[in-house]
């Protein structure tokens, strides 16, 4: 670990203090965290901001297409048990935010940042990572992100002669693509429940074979890695074979995967699986994810899925019908405004659930779920839904900007 002897050049502070001026200025008009804006006055004022304030840290960046925000809470929790942590929690994972979260603490030994899959690459070279985690890459925004193919070509690119360890999910054969040109490589048998966007070989572009959890091509010899940690049921296997318990507040199958990656990584830094899970358990939410609220005298559980592979890992989670759930769906500059996503998730899922549907977007919604021959309502907003909903605790499942809009209507 770099020492904390290196103070920031008076041209730094001076962006520093400028961009937690501007974000304090943002806070105050109500226009969010503040967090982009004073990251990117912060930038403007010292471009080379970010790159000298990780030169003080470990740092480790967590980058996926689902998952990242939780599992980047996850190994910050886990780090806490060897150090002080600095870790951009609420998601702001472009420069400009990481910018911003690692300029609030000065006494830090871990930065924990989250990267948004397209700048993984330029974060990783301004911030020298110790580590980084690779989760999944399934499409996402394809108006604004490049198609899944091209991001595992830009990762692997960028992390070719990286000096980090490198945490990658052997089960994605988009990440083992990506992942495999690093020299220092530890294999995570994570899981994939997603899998169509890897049905063709990114190293030849020959089909996939894919018996049972194992998969490979046949024509060029690419094949699943032999993971060291590996998640089973409710435990997480180390290298040594000893198995340990998941113990989460956080529901779902999808998260003991991110809590299995997490143990390898809190390993790296020397912190044992048995004190990383632990600490894990501590969390019961993130940025809103997994919270039950009340409203209008009912409990709500907030749910967070911006892409069919989300979608489907969040169907796996909610409690069995007849639990009525409410459907939001917005198409937004930061939702991505295209749609067509919409015909790619499996909504028979919600077979025998009592569905709302709610958002800007909800006639194209409701037009899929027609499609899907599903019982459904639309509704102009979730007050109304609520007040149609059945008795019982509400699943409420929304895209991002759909999610923060409910999280304000519920005061979360």
């Amino acid at each position: 670990m770099a020492g904390n002897s290196d103070p920031l050049s008076p041209r730094a502070k001076l962006a520093v203090t400028a961009g937690k001026a501007v974000a304090a200025a943002s806070r105050a008009a109500g226009r969010g965290s503040g967090s982009v804006i004073g990251g990117r006055v912060a930038l403007k004022l010292d471009p080379d901001l970010l790159a000298r304030l990780a030169q003080n840290l470990d740092v480790i960046l967590v980058s996926a297409t689902n998952g990242k925000t939780t599992t980047t809470r996850l190994i910050a929790e886990a780090l806490r048990a060897a150090g002080p942590v600095v870790s951009n929690a609420l998601g702001a994972n472009m420069p400009a935010g990481i910018t911003s979260a690692l300029a609030g603490s000065s006494d830090a030994r871990y930065g924990v940042i989250e990267v948004d899959e397209k700048y993984l690459a330029g974060v990783a070279r301004d911030t020298a990572p110790k580590c980084i985690a690779l989760l999944n890459l399934s499409r996402d925004q394809l108006d604004r992100a490049a198609e899944t193919r091209m991001l595992a070509e830009n990762w692997r690119e960028g992390l070719a002669g990286s000096k980090a360890v490198v945490v990658a999910n052997c089960d994605d054969p988009l990440v083992v693509w990506a992942a495999s040109s690093s020299p220092n490589v530890i294999w995570v048998a994570a899981g994939q429940m997603w899998k169509d966007d890897a049905w063709s070989c990114p190293s030849c572009g020959g089909v996939m074979q894919r018996p049972g959890d194992d998969w490979y091509c046949g024509e060029c010899g690419f094949r699943r890695p032999t993971p060291s940690w590996a998640l089973s049921g409710d435990h997480v296997l180390d290298p040594h074979g000893s198995a340990w318990p998941i113990h989460l507040q956080l529901p779902g199958r999808a998260n003991k995967a991110n809590a299995a990656s997490s143990a390898a990584v809190a390993a790296v830094f020397g912190v044992p699986p048995q004190v990383a899970l632990e600490r894990m358990y501590q969390v019961q939410a993130v940025a809103g994810r997994y919270d039950v609220v009340q409203f209008q005298g009912r409990d709500l559980r907030l749910l967070l899925a911006k892409n069919p592979a989300g979608w489907l890992e969040t169907f796996s989670l909610i409690d069995p019908p007849p639990t009525p759930v409410i459907l939001s769906v917005n198409a937004r500059s930061a939702d991505g405004t295209d749609t067509s996503w919409l015909w790619d998730v499996d909504y028979t899922r919600l077979t025998g659930h009592p569905i709302c549907v709610v958002g800007d977007r909800r006639l194209d919604l409701a037009v899929r779920l027609e499609v899907a021959d599903q019982h459904f309502q639309v509704y102009e907003n979730l007050d109304q839904a609520v007040a149609a909903c059945p008795p019982g605790r509400i699943e409420v499942i929304a895209n991002y900007t759909a999610f923060q809009d409910l999280r304000r209507r519920v005061g979360n």
